[in-house]
């Protein structure tokens, strides 16, 4: 996440991460069901409009790092040296980003997400999001010379080896082993001449 340069948007900054971590402190202490918007707009001590100016739904509260990961994986694309092979970029990328979500203290988070139908669901949409949004910014590179649907693919390929990654016994070896195919199947793109 980027940081915040001017007093105002380091207040907001710091109001949403307030907002965030009370939500999750709730939602873990209680249940995700059994805590409400007005409950964390309460205990962050904020109003409910303020709640909602920062964050768009209740499910929202607990992927509140959704856009800094959505831009980390397009800025893969975008930022990378002229010279720099895009799978690496994405490759280093994903392996951060597992390594975030299966940190300590993390494990309590997945299960209630897994718990929830609700934010099964939004994790899932937002995933497709992520996925489209990479695309896009493959699409745009004009150095990879890549078809739409070649991007699509390959993106949501992407977006699967983090799901699958976070959920393996051994992440990094398990990014490393997906990587792979998708490195595989990047290159047949490539060398069928549609891509």
């Amino acid at each position: 996440m980027t940081v915040p340069t001017g007093r105002r948007e380091r207040k907001k900054a710091a109001t949403r991460q307030k907002i965030a971590d009370t939500a999750l402190r709730l939602f873990l202490e209680r249940g995700y069901d059994a805590v409400g918007i007005r409950d964390v707009a309460a205990e962050a001590d904020v109003a409910v409009t303020t709640l909602f100016y920062h964050f768009a739904s209740k499910e929202a509260l607990v992927f509140e790092q959704d856009e800094d990961f959505e831009q980390r994986l397009t800025r893969a694309v975008t930022d990378r040296a002229p010279a720099e092979p895009l799978m690496p970029a994405l490759r280093h990328e994903i392996r951060g980003m597992v390594r975030h979500c299966t940190a300590d203290g993390a494990a309590p988070i997945y299960r209630m997400i897994d718990e929830s139908r609700a934010l099964r669901e939004y994790e899932d949409s937002m995933r497709l999001r992520h996925a489209e949004a990479l695309a896009g910014a493959m699409a745009a590179d004009p150095a990879l010379a890549a078809t739409p649907t070649a991007c699509r693919a390959i993106a949501r390929f992407v977006i699967d080896a983090y799901a699958l990654g976070r959920e393996a016994a051994d992440p990094d070896a398990a990014v490393d082993e997906i990587f792979e195919m998708i490195e595989a199947a990047w290159e047949a793109t490539r060398s069928s001449g549609r891509a």
